[in-house]
C-alpha cells in the first residue's frame, strides 16, 4: 500500500482502475479498490475527472455504476456539509450513549478483532484505512462499546491521508444510526467473510439480534480521551506580487491544474484555527507538503486568512468553495462536481443519486 504524490503517477493510478473490477470486489478488503480519495480529498483530483476518464475508456454508465455511486457519495456528503453541520447529530441523537470517549483497545490496536485490529495498525502506518473496515470499526465503537461518535471520529480523520470532514463526519453519524434509521452492525461471520479471517468466540461472534440487548464486552469497557497535536510547519517570508491574482490552497484544494501557467502567487495556506478543529497527523502534513511539489511556485503560509490579506496587502484572492473556507473574502469559485446541476440537501443519497444518474444519462444519450 502506497501513496505517490507525483501528479503523473496518480494519472496512471486513474488509468490503471478496472472500474468492473472495483465494482465486483470492492467490499472485499484485498480487493480491488482505487486508492483514489487521498488525492480526491486532497483537491488534487475530482470525482467527475475519475468518472470521466472511465467514460472516456468507453465503459457505459450502467457497467460501471458502482464506481459511480461511491464518487458520488462523496458528493452528496459535501453537499449535505453546504447546508447542514455535520459535526452535530444530522438527522436524530445517537441513542444508548455511555460515554464521550473511546475504547482504549481501539487505540492500541488491541480489540482481539484480528481483522479490526490489523486494519487499525495499517492506518497508523498508511493512512489508510479500507471503508468496509472503517464501518467496521465505528460500528465496535459506537454501538457494541457505545462511544458517542464524536471523539472516535476525530480519532480517525486524524489519521487518514484521505480525511475528509464531512465524508468521516456523516459515514461515523450513519453507522451510529444519527444519519440513518437504524444502526449499522456487522458480526464476526461478515468481518471474516470480508477481511479474510477466520476468528470464532469472540464477543462480536453473536446474531444480529442479540447486538441491541448485548452489554459492553470487557475488550471494549476501558475508554479514554485522546490528545490530536499538530504541528505546523515555521512560518516563512513570502515573495509576493501584488500585481497579480493570488490563489489560495488549501488542505481540501492542490489541484495542480488550477490557473495551471497563470501567472499568480500561489500560496497554501494553513490556518492554525482550522487545524485546532480538524487536527491531522504528522503523516497527513507531509502528504500535503509533498502534494505542493505538483504546483510550481507555490509558498506555505501559516496564520489566518485575515493575517495573510494584513501581512501582504491581497487585494485580489482566488480560492475555490468549501464549508470551511467561508470566511474567505475575494472570488470564490465552484469545485469540480459530477452533476453541478444537483444541489441543494437530499435527505437520503438515493434520493440525491437518483437525480444525479438523470442528468448523467441525459448527458450520455448510448447509456
Amino acid at each position: 500500500m502506497n501513496f505517490p504524490t507525483a501528479y503523473s503517477e496518480i494519472l496512471q493510478r486513474i488509468q490503471h482502475l478496472d472500474p468492473i473490477r472495483y465494482g465486483e470486489t470492492r467490499n472485499y478488503l484485498s480487493g480491488d479498490v482505487s486508492y483514489l480519495s487521498p488525492y480526491i480529498s486532497r483537491g488534487v483530483i475530482s470525482t467527475k475527472m475519475v468518472l470521466e476518464a472511465m467514460l472516456a475508456k468507453g465503459f457505459q454508465l450502467e457497467e460501471i455504476e458502482s464506481l459511480a455511486k461511491e464518487l458520488c457519495w462523496r458528493d452528496y456528503f459535501q453537499r449535505v456539509a453546504q447546508v447542514k453541520d455535520v459535526q452535530e447529530d444530522l438527522k436524530f441523537p445517537q441513542r444508548d450513549v455511555l460515554h464521550d470517549e473511546i475504547p482504549s483497545n481501539i487505540v492500541s490496536a488491541e480489540t482481539g478483532i484480528h481483522g479490526i485490529d490489523q486494519a487499525i495498525r495499517d492506518l497508523y502506518t498508511h493512512g489508510y484505512m479500507h471503508n468496509h473496515a472503517r464501518m467496521y470499526t465505528a460500528s465496535v465503537v459506537c454501538n457494541v462499546a457505545k462511544s458517542r461518535w464524536k471523539l472516535p471520529s476525530k480519532w480517525m480523520y486524524y489519521h487518514l491521508l484521505d480525511g475528509d470532514f464531512a465524508s468521516n463526519a456523516c459515514s461515523w453519524q450513519w453507522v451510529a444510526g444519527s444519519n440513518s434509521s437504524k444502526k449499522y452492525y456487522a458480526n464476526q461471520e461478515n468481518i471474516n467473510r470480508y477481511m479474510s479471517t477466520q476468528q470464532h468466540g469472540t464477543f462480536m461472534d453473536r446474531s444480529y439480534e442479540s447486538f441491541e440487548s448485548m452489554s459492553v464486552p470487557k475488550e471494549l469497557s476501558t475508554t479514554q480521551g485522546t490528545s490530536f497535536p499538530v504541528k505546523l510547519p515555521s512560518q516563512r517570508t513570502l515573495n509576493v506580487n501584488n500585481n497579480v491574482p493570488t490563489y489560495v490552497y488549501t488542505y481540501y484544494n492542490m489541484d495542480p491544474t488550477w490557473y495551471q501557467g497563470i501567472d499568480g502567487n500561489r500560496i497554501l495556506l494553513l490556518e492554525p484555527s482550522f487545524f485546532e478543529q480538524y487536527p491531522v497527523s504528522d503523516n497527513c502534513l507531509d502528504f500535503l507538503l509533498k502534494l505542493g511539489a505538483n504546483i510550481p511556485g507555490i509558498q506555505v503560509y501559516v496564520g489566518s486568512f485575515d493575517e495573510l490579506v494584513t501581512d501582504y496587502g491581497l487585494s485580489n484572492c482566488v480560492f475555490k468553495e468549501h464549508p470551511l473556507t467561508k470566511h474567505f473574502q475575494g472570488i470564490s469559485e465552484s469545485r469540480d462536481w459530477i452533476c453541478p446541476e444537483v444541489t441543494g440537501y437530499y435527505p437520503s443519497f438515493f434520493a440525491y443519486w437518483k437525480q444525479v444518474k438523470k442528468q448523467l444519462t441525459s448527458k450520455l444519450p448510448t447509456v
